[in-house]
């Protein structure tokens, strides 16, 4: 008999890439240290925030910013409504905010959430089972998952060192520099030439590519100042379609892997 409620290991994978057989209306939530599975008769009440072991599961752990419980989900009615307990917004894909205090009702199928902090920003992945499985075909009435966007060799390779920070998963990650940037680029392909202007080109090939369907990768869409804005929005969704994931890290060729992120949240009775 299939347990209502479910610990979910880390290495269960990215909601991503689809959800694994279960009853309509079965919420998946995952963190980065792993995350849970809960039926929609279970009568659970799932909390998430960076005080482990007092959530369920457990995000931004080292981050002060993150709330203790920064929120919870529930069900109610014939939804899964999540509530921000917390004091940093919770942002939904097409940017859109739940302020602290505030509560919405949760879309079918797959949506990556953020807690939005003062320097990172935190991915907290949900999804709600709709009937389609992994691997499976969707049904015509199930909404559309974020796509996984293609890169060629060479661009995927400058993008995992522009963002290999983010990567790893270091605190308040920020991209390479330019410069940087090349000089990786040197260093794996030393019989072509690699100049600052060259990644950069290359990057913003990506990035206007991608602009037509994603918001915040033009220029004209980003107020003063510009700073990383650009960068740091086109490594974002690279991570959260999965187009970068960390196993990529080992393009770099030189050992990189991401950092521990400690163990897996458990259930509080």
């Amino acid at each position: 008999m299939t347990r209502k409620v479910d610990l979910l290991p880390r290495e269960f994978g990215s909601l991503a890439h689809g959800l694994p057989p279960a009853p309509i209306g079965t919420l998946f939530l995952m963190g980065p240290n792993g995350g849970m599975r809960v039926a929609p008769d279970a009568g659970f009440e799932l909390l998430f925030g960076r005080g482990e072991p007092d959530v369920h599961v457990c995000v931004g752990e080292d981050d002060p910013h993150v709330s203790r419980r920064h929120g919870r989900i529930a069900r109610e009615g014939s939804g899964w409504m999540l509530h921000n307990t917390g004091r940093l917004a919770i942002r939904f894909p097409e940017s859109r905010l739940v302020l602290g205090g505030q509560s919405t009702e949760l879309p079918l199928a797959y949506t990556p959430l953020f807690i939005v902090g003062p320097r990172r920003q935190h991915l907290l992945e949900v999804g709600i089972a709709t009937g389609a499985t992994r691997g499976g075909s969707a049904r015509p009435e199930d909404e559309t998952t974020e796509p996984t966007w293609d890169l060629n060799p060479v661009e995927r390779l400058v993008l995992v060192c522009l963002s290999q920070r983010y990567l790893r998963d270091e605190p308040r990650p920020q991209p390479l520099t330019w410069a940087q940037v090349a000089q990786e680029m040197q260093r794996l392909r030393p019989s072509e030439r690699w100049t600052q202007k060259r990644v950069a080109h290359i990057v913003a090939k990506v990035r206007n590519e991608l602009s037509a369907k994603v918001p915040g990768l033009r220029e004209e869409e980003i107020p003063p100042p510009l700073g990383n804005t650009l960068n740091h929005n086109l490594i974002t969704e690279l991570l959260v379609t999965t187009t970068l994931q960390a196993g990529d890290l080992g393009l770099l060729g030189d050992g990189s892997e991401p950092r521990s992120r400690g163990r897996l949240p458990r259930i509080r009775p």
